[in-house]
């Protein structure tokens, strides 16, 4: 599990190669993610939006921006956490990804960054 702590916002990722949903012979290998946020500041605060840089082996960068993270905006009073689980797919076995999230004190409307970690993917079979 990969961790970084940004103005006490603690994001943690897991990741897992999805063998079942991957089609090697056509370059298609899909990768799971799982995020956790946790609120340790005092704040309560509000995901807004997502940025994602998203490196493929072969070369190729993608960014990723949008509202929310899986379709929600949450909110998180201080102590609360909240998870979800997302995927990507690369068009080699191996990749890496990293971004922010846009967070929102709901006390003042300040807004700030959050940092996502960089978290590789690598299908287990390249690791041999």
């Amino acid at each position: 599990m990969t961790t970084q702590i940004t103005h006490n916002i603690k994001i943690s990722v897991r990741t897992k190669f999805q063998d079942g949903h991957s089609s090697p012979n056509q370059n298609h290998y899909l990768f799971s993610y799982r995020i956790i946020i946790e609120n340790n500041s005092e704040f309560t605060i509000q995901l807004l939006r997502r940025h994602w840089h998203i490196f493929d082996s072969c070369g190729e960068y993608r960014d990723v921006e949008g509202e929310g993270v899986v379709g929600e905006q949450p909110v998180l009073a201080p102590g609360e956490v909240y998870q979800y689980e997302s995927a990507c797919n690369l068009a080699t076995e191996i990749g890496k990804m990293k971004g922010t999230y846009l967070m929102e004190r709901k006390i003042d409307g300040v807004r700030f960054n959050v940092d996502i970690p960089e978290f590789e993917l690598i299908a287990p079979f390249k690791l041999n």
